[in-house]
Protein backbone atom coordinates (compact mmCIF):
# COMPACT_ATOMS: atom_id res chain seq x y z
CA UNK A 1 0.00 0.00 0.00
CA UNK A 2 2.77 2.83 1.01
CA UNK A 3 5.09 1.94 -1.84
CA UNK A 4 2.02 2.76 -4.27
CA UNK A 5 1.64 6.02 -2.67
CA UNK A 6 5.53 6.92 -3.42
CA UNK A 7 5.25 5.57 -6.94
CA UNK A 8 2.38 7.61 -7.51
CA UNK A 9 3.89 10.78 -5.86
CA UNK A 10 7.10 10.42 -7.98
CA UNK A 11 5.20 10.17 -11.06
CA UNK A 12 2.79 13.30 -10.27
CA UNK A 13 4.86 15.72 -12.07
CA UNK A 14 4.91 14.35 -15.30
CA UNK A 15 0.84 13.34 -14.72
CA UNK A 16 -1.89 15.78 -16.00
CA UNK A 17 -3.57 17.30 -12.84
CA UNK A 18 -6.24 19.19 -14.84
CA UNK A 19 -7.58 20.28 -17.67
CA UNK A 20 -10.03 23.12 -17.48
CA UNK A 21 -11.50 23.70 -21.45
CA UNK A 22 -13.10 27.07 -22.55
CA UNK A 23 -16.43 27.08 -20.92
CA UNK A 24 -15.09 27.34 -17.37
CA UNK A 25 -14.50 30.61 -15.60
CA UNK A 26 -12.72 30.73 -12.31
CA UNK A 27 -12.15 33.78 -9.47
CA UNK A 28 -10.47 33.27 -7.08
CA UNK A 29 -7.25 31.42 -5.95
CA UNK A 30 -5.96 28.04 -7.38
CA UNK A 31 -3.20 25.81 -6.54
CA UNK A 32 -2.70 22.71 -8.86
CA UNK A 33 -0.32 19.96 -9.12
CA UNK A 34 0.76 17.97 -11.93
CA UNK A 35 0.73 19.41 -15.82
CA UNK A 36 -2.22 21.81 -15.82
CA UNK A 37 -3.90 22.99 -19.47
CA UNK A 38 -5.91 26.04 -18.82
CA UNK A 39 -8.07 27.11 -21.68
CA UNK A 40 -10.29 28.52 -19.06
CA UNK A 41 -11.09 32.51 -17.66
CA UNK A 42 -9.10 32.75 -14.58
CA UNK A 43 -9.16 36.12 -12.09
CA UNK A 44 -7.51 36.08 -9.24
CA UNK A 45 -3.96 34.42 -8.48
CA UNK A 46 -3.31 30.72 -9.68
CA UNK A 47 -0.13 28.90 -8.13
CA UNK A 48 0.79 25.40 -9.88
CA UNK A 49 3.81 23.07 -8.34
CA UNK A 50 4.39 22.19 -11.36
CA UNK A 51 3.30 22.49 -15.21
CA UNK A 52 1.02 25.35 -16.62
CA UNK A 53 -0.07 25.10 -19.76
CA UNK A 54 -2.19 28.45 -20.95
CA UNK A 55 -3.91 27.26 -24.19
CA UNK A 56 -4.91 28.99 -27.27
CA UNK A 57 -8.09 30.54 -25.67
CA UNK A 58 -7.28 30.40 -21.96
CA UNK A 59 -7.30 34.56 -20.81
CA UNK A 60 -5.97 34.82 -17.51
CA UNK A 61 -6.24 38.69 -15.13
CA UNK A 62 -4.29 36.95 -12.47
CA UNK A 63 -0.53 36.44 -10.71
CA UNK A 64 1.05 33.11 -12.32
CA UNK A 65 3.55 31.57 -10.13
CA UNK A 66 4.48 27.53 -11.14
CA UNK A 67 7.85 25.58 -11.49
CA UNK A 68 6.91 26.12 -15.79
CA UNK A 69 4.67 28.08 -17.56
CA UNK A 70 3.71 27.82 -20.84
CA UNK A 71 2.21 30.68 -22.65
CA UNK A 72 -0.38 30.14 -25.63
CA UNK A 73 -2.70 32.90 -24.59
CA UNK A 74 -3.60 35.89 -22.91
CA UNK A 75 -2.07 36.67 -18.94
CA UNK A 76 -2.41 39.84 -18.00
CA UNK A 77 -0.20 39.69 -14.64
CA UNK A 78 2.92 38.75 -13.74
CA UNK A 79 4.86 35.43 -14.31
CA UNK A 80 7.09 33.45 -11.98
CA UNK A 81 8.66 30.42 -12.80
CA UNK A 82 11.47 28.63 -10.45
CA UNK A 83 12.45 26.49 -13.65
CA UNK A 84 11.39 28.16 -17.27
CA UNK A 85 8.65 30.25 -19.26
CA UNK A 86 7.92 29.57 -22.73
CA UNK A 87 5.95 32.35 -24.63
CA UNK A 88 4.62 31.00 -27.74
CA UNK A 89 3.91 32.71 -30.92
CA UNK A 90 0.05 32.78 -30.00
CA UNK A 91 1.08 34.59 -26.26
CA UNK A 92 0.15 38.08 -25.24
CA UNK A 93 1.65 38.90 -21.96
CA UNK A 94 0.78 42.37 -19.88
CA UNK A 95 3.29 41.81 -16.93
CA UNK A 96 6.62 41.21 -15.98
CA UNK A 97 8.11 37.62 -16.73
CA UNK A 98 10.53 35.94 -14.67
CA UNK A 99 12.49 32.22 -14.41
CA UNK A 100 16.15 30.93 -14.83
CA UNK A 101 15.16 30.17 -18.57
CA UNK A 102 12.88 32.55 -20.78
CA UNK A 103 11.63 31.31 -24.05
CA UNK A 104 10.30 33.91 -26.53
CA UNK A 105 8.99 32.81 -29.64
CA UNK A 106 8.38 34.92 -32.80
CA UNK A 107 4.77 36.57 -33.15
CA UNK A 108 4.76 36.68 -29.44
CA UNK A 109 3.88 39.65 -27.22
CA UNK A 110 5.26 41.12 -23.77
CA UNK A 111 4.16 44.09 -22.50
CA UNK A 112 6.30 44.31 -19.20
CA UNK A 113 10.04 44.14 -17.83
CA UNK A 114 11.41 40.16 -18.34
CA UNK A 115 14.28 38.89 -15.46
CA UNK A 116 15.99 35.65 -16.11
CA UNK A 117 16.99 35.12 -12.12
CA UNK A 118 20.30 33.40 -12.10
CA UNK A 119 19.99 30.00 -10.90
CA UNK A 120 21.54 28.71 -7.73
CA UNK A 121 25.49 28.62 -7.52
CA UNK A 122 25.55 24.38 -7.72
CA UNK A 123 23.42 24.07 -9.96
CA UNK A 124 24.62 23.16 -13.73
CA UNK A 125 23.79 25.61 -16.80
CA UNK A 126 20.02 25.43 -18.10
CA UNK A 127 20.77 26.95 -21.29
CA UNK A 128 23.86 27.84 -23.46
CA UNK A 129 23.30 31.28 -25.94
CA UNK A 130 25.09 30.54 -29.26
CA UNK A 131 25.43 34.12 -31.37
CA UNK A 132 23.89 33.43 -35.16
CA UNK A 133 25.88 35.32 -37.72
CA UNK A 134 24.04 36.63 -40.60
Amino acid sequence: MWGNRKRKAQSKRGRLGAFLDEGSEIEGSYTCTGTVVLDARLRGEITAKDTLIIGDRGVVHATVQAATVVVHGEVVGNVTASERVELKGSARVTGDVEAPVISVEAGAVLEGHCRMAKPKADAPPLALVVPIKG
